[in-house]
């Protein structure tokens, strides 16, 4: 294992972060500031407890699953595709680097960058509801292996984009719409039960379900099934990348 190589990819990738910090963090910060105003106290105001939990705090690990999703996909697909925009990808490729440690390198620094907004907008959203945490071993789990699983899907898409627009084709098609759909700002058994059926549908319910379970015990599936979804879905996105190297796709020509 080349860990000089891995290290001088990940330091460059963060290094780039720390240049644009108002785009890299304070952004999704704001934004997810402006969903606890809006929401929490506008609207949650208004809003009965969900599973005996005031909505404002009940929608805060949907609001940081929210934010993860959209920050992995967007750091790790810019990191791989913007060296195959300047045509430095082939200087990467010749250099003593297995594929596995080129991945681990770009993900590594994108679940990085996500990891540390997500732990800003947690600190953060303490300030506007109160938070219980009562598993917090299972809160990191499942907070760093979304935010390795969707930076695995964030490579996948660098790779595939062949163009900046197709960088937010997935994310804003896709994506956003399944965690708004996902349960971020309601439980799914408050929906009729056909709706309910159709949501299970939904990979990122499991995602939502399973966080906000390790805030306050309250899911809309089994723990078990939660962790179950994730691991499929990162033997997925592992699956994808090697046939990706495998085959030289979008990388040899």
């Amino acid at each position: 294992m080349n860990f000089r190589g891995i290290w001088s990819i990940y330091k460059f990738e963060m290094a780039r972060t720390f240049r644009t910090l108002g785009q890299s963090i304070a952004s999704p910060v704001i934004s997810t500031v402006l969903y606890f105003i809006v929401f929490g106290s506008a609207i949650g105001s208004q809003m009965a407890d969900i599973d005996g939990v005031e909505y404002g705090a009940f929608i805060v690990p949907g609001l940081i699953m929210l934010t993860v999703l959209g920050q992995s996909i967007a750091n790790a697909s810019f990191g791989i595709y913007f060296p195959r925009f300047t045509g430095t990808i082939y200087e990467i490729l010749s250099a003593p680097l297995s594929f596995a440690e080129i991945c681990i390198g770009y993900v590594g620094a994108a679940a990085t960058k996500s990891l540390a907004i997500a732990i800003i907008v947690l600190a953060t959203a303490g300030f506007f509801v109160p938070l219980e945490i009562q598993h917090p071993i299972w809160m990191l789990f499942f907070l760093v292996m979304t935010c390795v699983t969707f930076s695995l899907l964030g490579f996948i898409i660098g790779i595939w984009a062949d163009g900046f627009e197709k960088l937010q084709l997935i994310p804003l098609l896709i994506i956003t719409p399944l965690t708004f759909l996902g349960g971020s700002f309601y439980s799914i058994t408050m929906l009729p039960e056909f709706w309910q059926k159709v949501s299970l549908l939904n990979p990122v319910v499991y995602l939502i379900s399973g966080f906000r379970w390790s805030f306050y015990e309250s899911s809309d599936v089994g723990v078990v099934t939660s962790v179950t979804m994730i691991f499929v879905f990162l033997a997925i996105c592992i699956g994808i990348i090697a046939w990706i190297f495998k085959t030289g796709y979008r990388l040899k020509n």
